[in-house]
């Protein structure tokens, strides 16, 4: 595909998890992007992914449908549609839906090679 230009439905990478699923639009992997990685997380209601960090970039979540609790370091944080929070490098992180309908969440890094670390 080279870099930049339109990735089309069908060729988004899909990686099912026990919890949901990790839908990759943009990244380095794909080859349309030397600078950020772009996706959608879903979340199945009563599940959460487990808690991780990135060591090597940003990341920003944008919830569109769903309610989530946010665990972000120490803190968690009781999102619904329409929030969004930044989440700095290194800080551990996990998304839990309490909600009775999948969450789903718009996240994007700051690189094309996110890396993830369990904790």
């Amino acid at each position: 595909m080279g870099r930049g230009g339109l990735t089309p439905a069908d060729k988004v990478v899909v990686e099912p998890q026990p919890w949901g699923k990790l839908e990759w639009m943009v990244s380095g992997a794909i080859g349309n992007s030397d600078t950020m990685t772009i996706g959608r997380c879903t979340i199945e209601p009563g599940e959460q992914n487990p808690p991780h960090y990135h060591p090597n970039c940003d990341e920003v979540l944008h919830v569109v449908s769903g309610t989530i609790d946010h665990r972000l370091g120490d803190t968690q944080l009781p999102m619904s549609a329409g929030d969004t929070i930044s989440i700095p490098a290194g800080t551990v992180h996990n998304a839990r839906n309490v909600g009775s309908d999948t969450a789903v969440m718009l996240i994007a890094f700051s690189t094309p090679d996110r890396k993830v670390v369990g904790e």
